[in-house]
């Protein structure tokens, strides 16, 4: 049997052949990537253009770095940003992966090289009613956070890269040089609970330190930006709603917003999607007194990772669980969306269902239940039965058999 690493390698220098082969061909690069009309991101389905810029708070490890997503006005010139914004992101997914980075760079940019974010990056933001905020935590292999595939910081520059001009200089900060962070592999004989224990504390509290940077910035406080962006962050003075904030993470990070409901209560509710449940200390449980929506997907659960879902349950807090039917744990992240059916099947990022049905239950199931418990003043409880699994796509409850004993 091969390991997921020596799976997917084999995979990948498959393709690899292929596109040398085939390089000038079309058809080759229709499977995943740039003269395929098919493939993409879809856009939001909601009333507001979206826009979305990225924040840096402190250079250090220590601070904060996360991406925003708002109301935009519509620009001509917008630009979208790149899904992948530099060679380095290839390296960290080659990292997660285990597999070589110089096989995997030419790959992976062939095939995700070229797609955009259905945003406008930096464009101004629409004043209009005032918003409710979302904290979303992505998976241990995603991108924007140091438990991530890969991410970076600033540090101050060494006397010796100061006198060295090959150094890049970024014009912002000329002090400072970027340092990159990559995916943490398990050492050997290395307890694995105790690292992920560690890392979704610390995530958990990145996503309460986004909230109180976000908290800073609604009450007009000033705010110093690493990054060198467009955004005017003054325009979000008084924008948020700051009674209405919930979070919402993917397997790693489904964990992390059950971690954050537990040591900050300014979060009303969360929505895990495929909750991977292992890094959590199951001694938080009963301290967490929030609303929870857990969404999986019929491909990935198994027993004892249901069965630690289940000792949330509760006779007065609402604990709510659907399974899609048909589902892969990548159809909630966007690689579901980037691939042709064969290599999403082959590489396990697509499952039965239609990626936008399942997209589509996702996102409705998730905003019934963010009126439910923000008390939002929209329509989304037209989705309430969703939340109970009614629908021919979903799954009320799991469809992992548990015995009464593991609960």
């Amino acid at each position: 049997m091969l390991s997921r690493g020596g799976f997917v390698q084999l995979i990948v220098k498959r393709i690899y052949k292929l596109s040398d082969q085939r390089r000038h061909t079309r058809g080759f690069f229709a499977m995943g990537n740039t003269c395929s009309n098919t493939l993409g991101i879809p856009p939001a389905k909601g009333p507001n253009a979206v826009g979305c810029t990225d924040f840096m708070m402190d250079h250090t490890t220590q601070g904060s770095f996360f991406r925003l997503y708002y109301p935009c006005q519509v620009t001509e010139t917008a630009e979208r940003p790149d899904w992948v914004p530099c060679r380095e992101y290839f390296n960290g997914l080659a990292d997660f992966l285990k597999i070589s980075r110089t096989l995997s760079e030419r790959i992976f940019n062939c095939l995700f090289g070229s797609f955009k974010i259905p945003a406008s990056l930096d464009a101004p933001f629409k004043s209009n009613e005032k918003c409710p905020v979302v904290i979303f935590s992505h998976g241990l292999g995603a991108f924007r956070d140091q438990s991530a595939s890969a991410t970076y910081y600033f540090r101050e520059k060494t006397e010796e890269e100061k006198a060295n001009k090959n150094v890049p200089i970024n014009s912002a900060q000329p002090n400072l040089v970027e340092e990159w962070m990559y995916y943490r592999n398990l050492q050997h004989r290395e307890n694995e609970f105790s690292l992920r224990n560690t890392q979704v504390k610390q995530r958990a509290d990145e996503c309460i330190l986004a909230l109180d940077k976000l908290t800073e910035i609604n009450s007009g406080i000033s705010v110093q930006n690493v990054l060198q962006t467009q955004f005017d962050w003054t325009t979000l003075e008084n924008s948020m709603d700051l009674c209405r904030i919930s979070a919402v993470g993917h397997s790693f990070g489904g964990a992390t917003v059950i971690e954050a409901l537990c040591k900050e209560v300014k979060f009303k509710c969360a929505i895990a999607l495929d909750a991977w449940m292992f890094p959590l200390d199951e001694e938080i449980f009963p301290r967490v007194k929030q609303p929870i929506f857990f969404i999986n997907s019929e491909k990935f659960q198994w027993a004892g990772n249901i069965s630690r879902m289940k000792k949330l349950e509760s006779a007065v807090i609402q604990r709510k669980m659907v399974t899609i039917r048909g589902a892969v744990h990548q159809s909630f992240p966007d690689f579901t969306f980037l691939t042709s059916n064969w290599i999403g099947k082959l590489m396990k990022l697509k499952g039965d269902i239609n990626p936008e049905i399942a997209m589509d239950l996702c996102n409705k199931a998730t905003l019934a239940f963010l009126q439910r418990h923000l008390g939002l003043q929209k329509n989304f409880n037209q989705w309430d039965p969703l939340i109970d699994g009614r629908d021919e796509n979903l799954i009320p409850g799991t469809n992992i058999t548990l015995l009464q004993s593991a609960i």
